[in-house]
This record gives C-alpha cells, structure tokens and sequence, in this order.
C-alpha cells in the first residue's frame, strides 16, 4: 500500500507550498488527474480518497466496504502503486495520477484481466470484484513472474465474501500466463467528462483560474472537449412542423429566441464568439436536476440548413452531461422537415436512468421544443414564460398512451 513518508523538513524548502491549516468544513482545493483527466475539487481536509471519487466525481466503481483498510475493497492505483482509497485523504493527492477500476477497461473492449474474471466466473455479488481486479493488475504489473502458489498470499488484501477466491486465484492466473512479458496497461484512460458538485470542479479542462485582471466571459469560455468512446445515448428524431424553413432558421438566428424555446433551458449570458451561458432543470420523479453550462454554436449554416452545437453542463447534486447537437431542415409542402441528431454523454446519478427511459425524455423534450419552435417561428416572438420539461408523469405513462392510440387507429374486423 502506498504511504505518505514522514519528513520534518518543511515543505517550503523543497520547492513547495508551505501546508496551511484549515477547518474541518473548509473547501480545500485539490489537483489530480483521474483515468487521464485532469480534476480539480474544492472539498474538505477530511472527504477520503474513496468520497471524493464516489460523491465527487461520479466513479462508484470504487467500492466502500470496512472503512479501515482491511478489506481491500476500494482499492486504487495512486501513481501507479495499490492504495486503499478509504485510508487516503483526497488532500494528500494533489498532483496525484488515479486510476480506478473505470480505467482499467471499457463495456466493449475490456482488460485481459476483466475479461479473463468473466471467462471464470470470478464474482458472485460483485462488490470484491473491483478490488481484486486493481489488486491484481498491480501485482502483474511489479511482480510478473509471481507463481501460481504464491497467488493466494499476494492477494489477501482483498478480502470476498462470497467465497469465491479459487475462481479470482484461476483467473489471476490465466492473466499472468497469457502475458508472461507484462500485463498491458489500462485501456480506459483518456480525456474524458467527469462529474462535479457545487463543492468542487472536474472536467477536460486544467481547471486553471485566469489572472484577476482577466476579463470575466474569457474565464468562463472554454472549449468543450467531448468524452472518447460511444455515447450513453444517441438520439436520432424526425419531426415535422407546419412553418416556412425561412421562419424556422429566424428563430434558429437569434440564439436567445432559440433557448427560450428549449424546454426547462434558460440562457443567462452571451460570453462572446458564439460562446453562451445557461442553465437546464430537468426533473423525473424524485430526481431532480438542476444544470449550469455553457454552450458553443459550431456551425450555423443557412445554405446547407446545418445547425450544430456542443454543450456541457454541471448539477450540484453529482451529474454531468455533455452533448454533440445536430439540428436538419429541409423545406417541405407542408412547412419543414426537422431532424435532431445528438451524441448524448452522461456521468453521475442521471446516468443511471436506463437506455430506453433516457431516450424518451430526449423525445418528448425534442417533440415539445419542435412545437414551441413552431410558435415563436410563427409569432416572431419567444413564449411569454418559460418552457417547462416534460413532468414525470407524462413521461411514465406516454409510452402507454402512445401504444393505446395506435391500437385504436387499427382497423377492426367485422364479425360474423
């Protein structure tokens, strides 16, 4: 396990900050980076290693178990070495490189070592799994010619209450024979999202503060960079609405007319070359969400009827979502043809919505933006208040309703 070395030299002779004390509740900013990504948290001296990945950054891989170190389940790689995430203080990390089981390996293109514990059935419940499979990529990793009977002492640091440990043992072990010239390195670390709460910041970005003398809109414009890998959702939605493709793209070419028409959108500052401000609340049964972001025009094309988008967003309560928008028209007899395509990345608590739920309220959303877009194209001016989401009751049960109305549009045979 990693440790901190003791040292009565002070900091400020080594080139670094002399420490400084804080209360128990006071925010302390903290720098690392985290499966690739550069992350930076504000959160008290005392939220451990394993609070801040969970509650702070949306990686629940890392699992809680003892709370004193002995059970080896939240086990993490600190600059490359094992390290019990409960035992560590995120404090003692600045400057720190992280890797958690979320970067060992993707859905589609696992790690040797994950795959090989799915080959074995090396889990049961599954809450060891994620311990065990970073205790064993580091013990391929510094101690590759470890044999067969020494596994079992190697890695009784991580302790499984299922009792499954001779199928963990056989599947360390075809790991190790598979590649006796070192195990390959952590497939999933790259720049990516991560999640933040009011208390702290993470994102793709260094997270540097501009100098005080710094003009306030360039701090906050800031170039979005999307996640590597397949989106959580992608959405592909086809509407259309009885307006002149003319008097859709005036609304598409006032940018604040245009948010007025999303629903539960609101836009709060323009911050310059197609940079803006806004937050989003979004709310299904007892999740509610409340988002502030930023969002960039890529592309704005009248000639072509293209209108692309790059947005992220941040709730204080621990989700965050970043989106590749792609708006189509195209004139038809009846108005215009709409298309909405969009690249939909989610970390933290909305992530757990599933696939199917997530994309009905991208549609319903979609359906009831199309129909105010329609109105503020017709009147020229946006809706008198502001476009309130879709509630969760509609979203539960229109799928229902939707599949009654199609049953009643059926044609009915006649008995004999």
């Amino acid at each position: 396990m990693k440790t901190v070395p003791e040292t009565t030299e002070p900091l400020a002779q080594k080139g670094k900050p002399r420490a400084v004390k804080a209360a128990a509740d006071a925010p302390v900013e903290v720098r690392m980076t985290v499966n690739g990504t550069p992350a930076v948290l504000s959160v008290p001296a005392r939220v451990t290693l394993a609070d801040a990945l969970r509650d702070h950054l949306g990686l629940t891989g890392t699992h809680v178990g003892c709370e004193h170190g002995v059970c080896g389940m939240c086990t993490v790689l600190v600059d490359g070495e094992a390290a019990r995430a409960c035992l560590l203080f995120a404090v003692q990390l600045d400057g720190a490189d992280i890797v958690t089981v979320e970067g060992l390996g993707r859905p589609d293109d696992l790690h040797p070592l994950q795959e090989a514990f799915g080959r074995n059935h090396a889990l049961q419940c599954g809450f060891c799994t994620p311990g065990f499979l970073m205790s064993s990529y580091d013990l391929l990793s510094n101690k590759p010619e470890v044999t067969e009977d020494e596994l079992p002492e190697e890695l009784s640091g991580v302790i499984c209450r299922c009792t499954g440990y001779r199928n963990i043992l056989a599947a360390v072990e075809e790991t190790r024979a598979a590649h006796p010239d070192g195990i390959p390195a952590p497939g999933n670390c790259a720049r990516r999202a991560l999640v933040g709460r009011a208390s702290g910041q993470a994102g793709s970005t260094d997270g540097r503060e501009a100098d005080e003398d710094s003009n306030a809109a360039e701090t906050r414009r800031v170039d979005i960079v999307l996640p590597d890998g397949d989106p959580t959702i992608a959405v592909d939605i086809e509407t259309e609405i009885g307006v002149p493709v003319d008097a859709v793209w005036r609304v598409f070419d006032d940018v604040s007319l245009l948010a007025r028409c999303l629903p539960g959108a609101e836009l709060t500052e323009d911050l310059g070359e197609d940079h803006y401000a806004g937050r989003a609340r979004v709310s299904v049964g007892p999740i509610k969400l409340a988002f502030k972001g930023v969002a960039h025009v890529v592309e704005h094309d009248r000639a072509s009827q293209r209108l692309r988008v790059l947005a992220q967003g941040q709730d204080t309560g621990g989700a965050q979502t970043q989106a590749d928008i792609v708006l189509r028209t195209e004139a038809t007899a009846a108005g215009t043809a709409m298309r909405a395509e969009a690249k939909v990345y989610l970390t933290g608590r909305i992530a757990q919505f599933g696939r199917a739920l997530a994309g009905d309220v991208s549609r319903r959303m979609f359906e009831q933006f199309a129909d105010t877009l329609a109105e503020a194209a017709t009147s020229g001016q946006a809706p008198s208040g502001p476009v309130k989401a879709p509630s969760a009751l509609k979203l539960l049960f229109a799928p229902l309703f939707d599949r009654i109305r199609t049953a009643l549009r059926r044609p009915r045979r006649k008995s004999r």
